[in-house]
């Protein structure tokens, strides 16, 4: 395994982790809500925490699922090609989504910084947004880092290909 595979499993392994209490607290603050509003009482912001966390929940596992290779992809055209020219089409799919999810990550990122400096909060819980627009920002890093990973591999001749 090379060293940039090795700092990509340990990395996502924590935000996995990490993203897992956060789906956690999801569905034990479903539950809670469900129990109290039988009571007339349900927990105030229960929509809002639920927005809020589950962004940071698909945004953390996002790199985890592309290194699982989870994401839905329709290859019947591509599977036709050579494998040299599969190699190509990979390798320019993996640079043109890296070069998306760093734009991504780097415009949340000043977002965040726009929203930590004007004090913004939210609705109904007063709770600070940029927190979450930089937990975002961190999962588009993070896949865009297991993208360039796939780059590598996919520049790397196969053992099946002859060099010319």
């Amino acid at each position: 395994m090379n060293p940039l595979d090795r700092i990509n499993v340990n990395l996502h392994r924590v935000m996995v982790v990490i993203a897992g209490i956060f789906l956690l607290a999801m569905c034990l603050l479903t539950c809670a809500n469900i129990v109290l509003r039988i009571v007339w009482v349900p927990v105030p912001g229960t929509y809002e925490l639920m927005g809020y966390f589950g962004a940071v929940v698909a945004a953390l596992a996002l790199g985890h699922t592309q290194m699982r290779r989870g994401h839905v992809a329709v290859d019947v055209l591509i599977n036709r090609l050579s494998s040299r020219r599969q190699r190509f089409l990979k390798g320019f799919n993996g640079l043109a989504c890296m070069l998306f999810f760093s734009l991504a990550a780097w415009q949340l990122m000043r977002k965040a910084l726009v929203l930590r400096a004007s004090g913004e909060v939210t609705e109904t819980l007063r709770i600070i947004y940029y927190p979450f627009a930089l937990a975002v920002a961190l999962g588009c890093v993070l896949l865009a880092l297991v993208l360039l990973a796939d780059l590598v591999q996919a520049l790397r001749p196969s053992d099946t290909e002859k060099p010319r």
